[in-house]
């Protein structure tokens, strides 16, 4: 079903199910997937795919050329997942680098406005506010959630099930599992009601609490800290949270 006013170049695959509206425009590589919708007025160029079910609402753009100054003209890629929308003037733009991708993963919701710059990377279930903006080469896990005009700093990541909060200015990792807000951003404690909207098991909250009061409300650094939580943590959670805080990290741990 492709509206006869969108511009749909032969070589792009769509398939057989998706639907393509009013006045959008979709490129020469671009790929979309079984029961996906373009609403109307979006732009899709790039070497993109588009997952299954995915819906994406007007004046979206997806795939253009990153704004990083490095970028040239070699072939990189954008990957949207399964069933995940994208609202009204969202931007995600293709990575910078030859063979290098801008990946979102599977049932995201990206509302107005929001930008996703070259190179990062999204989870699964990962929810962004208006305006919220990831820039170059961030990592944001699985179910995080990004509040309204929200900004995140090149090469920081997000941990999963953590919560950002609106107009937080995000220059350091956010460990998965936590809540932090503010500008300058601090760690308030768990992301308690989206942990228990998981079904988190007490256990598991118990020692994340207690994992944040080793790490922020301790007089350990964050080394101490780290080889404090080797020696206690024994849920999936708490084994998730130190491999974050062990991993190789460009920006730091928000301490």
């Amino acid at each position: 079903m492709i509206h006869p006013t969108a511009i749909v170049h032969p070589s792009a695959r769509v398939a057989r199910s998706a639907e393509i509206g009013p006045f959008c425009l979709v490129g020469e590589n671009v790929s979309i997937g079984e029961g996906a919708k373009l609403l109307a007025h979006v732009v899709i160029n790039g070497h993109t795919t588009i997952g299954d079910e995915a819906l994406v609402y007007p004046f979206a753009s997806i795939g253009a050329p990153s704004q990083d100054r490095k970028a040239a003209e070699e072939i990189a890629y954008t990957t949207i997942g399964a069933r995940t929308v994208v609202r009204e003037y969202v931007s995600i733009h293709r990575a910078t680098g030859e063979a290098q991708t801008t990946s979102v993963g599977s049932d995201c919701l990206l509302l107005a406005y929001v930008h996703i710059a070259h190179n990062c990377t999204l989870g699964n279930n990962v929810t962004m506010s208006n305006l919220a903006q990831l820039a170059g080469h961030c990592t944001v896990e699985d179910h995080a959630a990004i509040g309204g005009m929200a900004g995140v700093h090149q090469f920081v990541r997000v941990g999963q099930h953590a919560f950002v909060g609106g107009y937080t200015k995000v220059v350091r990792d956010v460990p998965p599992f936590f809540l932090i807000e503010g500008n300058p951003a601090e760690v308030y404690g768990l992301n308690s009601v989206g942990l228990r909207r998981h079904g988190f098991d007490p256990e598991s909250m118990h020692e994340l609490k207690e994992a944040y009061k080793t790490i922020y409300r301790s007089d350990r650094n964050l080394s101490q800290a780290i080889a404090s939580l080797r020696e206690t943590v024994a849920t999936n959670e708490g084994r998730a949270l130190l491999a974050f805080l062990e991993a190789d990290s460009s920006r730091g741990i928000m301490k």
